[in-house]
């Protein structure tokens, strides 16, 4: 053979077993010769004080006294320790005590914390991810793995090489009083699988990985930090179900195991010996049998489940003789260090085993990128560990671990809201409002509270349906989770008596306290009571998001570990991130900026603002007041004047459906439609074209002045009185009615008004005055009421009404202008629009009153094709025929009923907005539109005629449309 084959050959083979051991040995990188190179030259260079150091990782607190952190400097100087376990503080003097150490360290410092869901775990101004119980209940795997690199992203950042995570326990047992929400679950599969995940999502962002604790502690009632717990199981017990994660996770290239402070008796016979320090678990079990290459950390030594069994010193001697290679949280370092020392002088230790650890601890740092230590850059530090990303993963994460464990008659996903008058009872000791927002934006729901049991099912004798909440602090893991006694039997007497949900905002084995769980008709399980969790928990309730959690554990024998009821969407609106549906959140952001400019300017008092896309609302914004003289903030419960948006969210769907019904047509002609007219000039007039303003109706007819005193111009008492009379019932405004038959007056005026002379698009109220009156004699009831049955209710938009001083206070419903001209008052409470104030304030082009949040839910059934919470309200093919451009050609750029985007420069829109799009403007400063290419929804509500009409300050800078085109802008895919 050639010299030159055999070389190759001899390359070939020789990369192949790098590779090959590579893969055995999770500490070697991709340039595994480097990284040798690198090992072998600093341990050369160090002596025997130097190699011990390196087994040493001290804990500092970055919160504690300048004297402390002294002592830690004094440990890296004089006994040259490898590395540093970061505990209680904050981001910021963590991140400058961290450079302060690493420049005093001959051998770059492997900086260690504990952040098994994030840096919260340890430090204030960080994000926290949920826990590991509450991930085990996510099917999808991928997110598992897009947790572990968020958290590993944070840990780099902040120059943190090593996180001991994943917690890869099987927690069997329910009192486990340490472990509990750290692990994934009872299910030894489920658990690898997602340890695994969160492993190489760890990984991926160039984090080292240690599985926790070996050899289980899922199975204790005892907590190590206060005493040795027993694990008294056979070895075959433990090896199938307590070892089983550590060997798939072995096998995938966990970096690191961290030994637990346990007495395991079928493992090693010696009485009370820790795991920790026990050579038959840690050398022989782990290292031999499994075959571990990766680095082995104790748990800390300071526990007392290792340290009441040693001295200071000895216990450190102990552990490293068992196999271990990094002392975690010494007692004392000197101490430990001389006895080490010792051992080593006097041939206990050798120098090939000291060489193992030190070796392995070094191989870790290069792969860490110690080789190359660039110290923490605290520039934009706080941003960088709490990102808008952060926040939408953590929404992700809950909204896919929520699970239905019970759902008797399907009574989860909330349906028929027409139908249903819901209550809230909470329990529990921590916050539940923002639970009982979230649901109220779906529907009415009271929160009912009382004194005593019996007053309580007195009160919900009222409802057919009671949701209870039981909400326990979120601050950790190990939080207080129980019902109490008195909880247990309210709940079982409220679910006797009453359809109930009950939705547990705490670890799961709170369910297993309740004495009874066979009254309750629906079961939520959302594990942590996050803001997050109680709003997409809602969500959930209301089929806004799908179910598509599973237990993570077992609830007794009704809810084994994997039950979940998997539930469709309603689609109805939900709550969440731009990110999540491929909107730049920074982007987005722009709107506030034009808001402010809007308030600043005084182009409006206060406003609402709604974005949304592919059915989940992104962007929500309640900015300024009520009017100028700021007494009331604008809320999400702040009620506007809706004006012409009436058109669209009042009569056109009670069109829309008699068309569908064929009860009408676009050729129905109005002579037909309303007999009054036949025999006028606009009996002939076709419904579609009256519809798309192109039907020579003038824009308007000033009714109201016909009724002012011709001489005086005051209101003619012919017309009006001071209170309600006979013949005097509809009310214009405070203290001013009209007479009943001025409908007749009105309608005799249309009729005899005359037409346009020519042809042409010519925006007109007039075609919904006649359209309301058709709809109240077809029937035969006020258009009050008909939308209230046929559209508001079903919806759940509980906001959106006629006459809203008969439903809400004044205090929350938002004032018009101060009419100087025919009312002579504040319009407050009271339609804006003349004509419909004239009809007592039902109007078939403007009266309605609502909020942002209810408008979304209309505009959004339109976006749904007709569907809306698991109800069809119009067809698809009878929407698009309404959202259709018929006379393109003649300039005329409406649909039937909707307004339609520009055909030249000017129009309603910012110009960004697809030709099928659709929606329509109201004269207050409201807006609505939605557009079914990019699936987006906008509404912007404002009382811009406050306080007069002449304040056009938001029409000349045209802000709505500037809105609109950010939104636009902020689309991403």
């Amino acid at each position: 053979m050639k010299p030159l084959q055999t070389s190759l050959i001899l390359i070939l083979f020789f990369t192949f077993s790098i590779s090959i051991f590579a893969q055995q040995d999770p500490l070697l990188t991709k340039d595994v010769l480097q990284q040798k190179a690198w090992v072998d030259s600093v341990y050369n260079k160090m002596n025997l004080q130097e190699r011990i150091g390196q087994l040493f990782m001290v804990d500092v607190f970055s919160n504690q006294s300048r004297k402390e952190t002294e002592k830690i400097k004094d440990l890296i100087r004089d006994h040259h320790i490898g590395g540093v376990l970061f505990s209680k503080g904050g981001p910021l003097q963590q991140a400058k005590l961290n450079n302060e150490f690493q420049e005093l360290a001959n051998v770059p410092l492997l900086i260690g914390m504990d952040a098994e869901w994030g840096l919260a775990m340890r430090l204030d101004s960080t994000f926290a991810l949920p826990w590991n119980m509450t991930l085990g209940a996510v099917k999808d795997l991928k997110l598992i793995e897009k947790a572990g690199a968020a958290i590993s992203r944070h840990t780099k950042r902040l120059g943190v090489h090593i996180n001991f995570a994943p917690d890869v326990d099987v927690n069997t047992n329910p009192k486990n009083p340490i472990i509990g929400n750290r692990s994934f679950g009872e299910d030894r599969e489920e658990v690898s699988k997602r340890a695994i995940a969160f492993m190489n999502g760890m990984q991926s962002m160039g984090a080292l990985t240690c599985a926790k604790h070996f050899p289980g502690h899922g199975d204790t009632q005892k907590d190590s930090h206060k005493t040795l717990p027993t694990i008294s199981f056979s070895k075959e017990r433990i090896d199938s179900i307590e070892l089983y994660p550590f060997r798939k996770i072995i096998d995938r290239g966990v970096n690191s195991i961290m030994i637990a402070h346990l007495d395991v008796p079928a493992l090693d016979p010696e009485k009370d010996v820790p795991s920790s320090l026990s050579k038959p678990i840690v050398t022989e079990l782990l290292q031999n049998k499994m075959n571990f290459k990766g680095l082995i950390f104790t748990d800390a030594l300071n526990m007392k489940g290792a340290s009441n069994f040693k001295n200071p010193g000895e216990i450190d001697l102990a552990a490293f003789m068992a196999g271990n290679d990094v002392l975690t949280m010494s007692e004392d370092v000197p101490k430990a260090s001389i006895k080490i020392f010792d051992a080593f002088n006097n041939g206990k230790i050798t120098d090939t085993r000291l060489a193992y650890s030190v070796k392995k601890i070094l191989s870790a740092k290069y792969q860490a990128g110690l080789a190359h230590y660039t110290a923490v850059d605290t520039t934009n530090l706080i941003n960088d560990l709490n990102t808008v990303d952060d926040k939408a993963l953590y929404e992700e994460l809950i909204e896919n671990a929520i699970t239905i464990v019970k759902n008797d008659s399907g009574i989860l996903p909330i349906k028929d809201l027409e139908t249903k008058k819901i209550a809230y009872v909470n329990f529990g000791d921590s916050e539940s409002t923002p639970f009982l927002h979230q649901l109220s934006r779906y529907t009415k729901v009271d929160w009912v509270k009382a004194e005593n049991l019996d007053e309580l099912q007195e009160k919900l004798k009222a409802y057919n349906l009671v949701i209870i909440g039981f909400h326990k602090s979120d601050a950790s893991p190990w939080a207080r989770y129980k019902f109490s006694s008195e909880e247990e039997r309210y709940i079982d007497e409220i679910a006797r008596s009453n359809h109930t949900i009950l939705d547990v905002f705490a670890r799961p084995y709170a369910l297993t306290d309740l004495r009874s769980t066979s009254n309750l008709e629906g079961i939520v399980m959302s594990y942590q009571n996050s803001e997050a969790s109680q709003q997409k928990s809602a969500q959930i309730i209301f089929g806004a998001l799908e179910a598509k959690g599973k237990l993570p554990v077992s609830l007794g024998d009704n809810f084994p570990v994997g039950t979940g009821y998997q539930t469709k969407s309603l689609e109805r609106l939900a709550y969440g991130m731009p990110q999540s549906v491929g909107m730049n959140y920074e982007k987005l952001q722009k709107i506030d900026s034009l808001i402010t400019l809007a308030l600043d300017s005084k182009m409006t008092p206060g406003l609402q603002v709604i974005v949304a896309r592919k059915g989940k609302i992104i962007y929500e914004r309640n900015a300024g007041y009520h009017t100028y003289d700021k007494t009331f903030p604008v809320t999400d419960t702040s009620v506007y004047d809706l004006a012409s948006l009436t058109k669209i969210l009042a009569s056109l769907p009670l069109i829309m459906q008699l068309e569908e019904q064929k009860v009408i047509s676009f050729d129905s002609k109005l002579g037909d439609l309303i007999p009054f007219f036949k025999g006028s000039n606009k009996a002939k007039i076709r419904l579609q074209d009256m519809l798309m303003h192109y039907a020579k109706l003038k824009a308007w007819l000033p009714f109201y002045v016909g009724t002012l005193d011709s001489k005086t111009k005051r209101l003619s008492t012919s017309f009006y009185r001071d209170e309600k009379r006979e013949g005097f019932g509809l009310r214009v405004a405070e203290n001013m009615f009209i007479r009943d038959n001025i409908r007749d007056t009105i309608l005799a005026e249309i009729r005899d008004s005359k037409l346009e002379p020519k042809l042409g698009y010519k925006y007109s109220d007039l075609p919904f005055y006649l359209m309301k009156y058709y709809l109240e004699g077809h029937f035969k009831s006020s258009l009050a009421y008909i939308t209230q049955e046929y559209i508001y209710q079903p919806l759940g938009a509980n906001f959106t009404t006629y006459l809203p001083l008969d439903k809400f206070n004044p205090d929350q419903i938002v004032p018009t202008e101060y009419d100087n001209l025919w009312r002579k008052q504040l319009v407050h409470g009271y339609v804006h629009d003349q004509g419909a104030a004239m009809q007592g304030g039902i109007g078939g082009h403007a009266g309605l009153f609502s909020t942002a949040n209810d408008v979304a839910k209309i505009m959004q059934m339109y976006l749904n094709h007709g569907f809306y919470g698991g109800k069809r309200y119009i067809g698809a093919e009878t929407i698009e025929k309404f959202n259709t451009c018929y006379y393109c050609d003649k300039n005329v750029r409406r649909g039937v009923g909707f307004d339609k985007p520009q055909l030249g420069k000017s129009g309603p829109t910012c110009g960004c907005a697809s030709v099928s799009s659709f929606g329509h403007s109201g004269f207050t400063g409201t807006f609505a539109w939605v557009d079914p290419e990019t699936e987006i929804l906008y509404v912007f509500l404002s009382n811009r005629v406050n306080p007069d009409v002449n304040n056009r300050k938001l029409i000349r800078e045209d802000i709505r449309s500037k809105i609109q085109e950010v939104i636009y802008e902020s689309i991403e895919n």
